[in-house]
């Protein structure tokens, strides 16, 4: 348990969250949470940087 109040202390909103999904056993869904904010992550920095035509070609 001192894992989670560690968790929530030092993450903020972000540690909220995840001391949440883990108490209510939605720890499942954070793979899938990860996941969308590193698409989201990728498609801003592709519309904001030179080397998005690089990036384009990946996929």
């Amino acid at each position: 348990m001192s894992f989670l109040k560690n968790v929530k202390l030092k993450g903020g909103i972000f540690g909220e969250f995840i001391s949440f999904l883990w108490k209510n056993k939605l720890w499942w869904l954070i793979p899938i949470i990860v996941v969308l904010v590193a698409f989201s992550l990728l498609l801003i920095f592709t519309q904001t940087s030179p080397i998005a035509p690089f990036i384009y070609t990946l996929f």
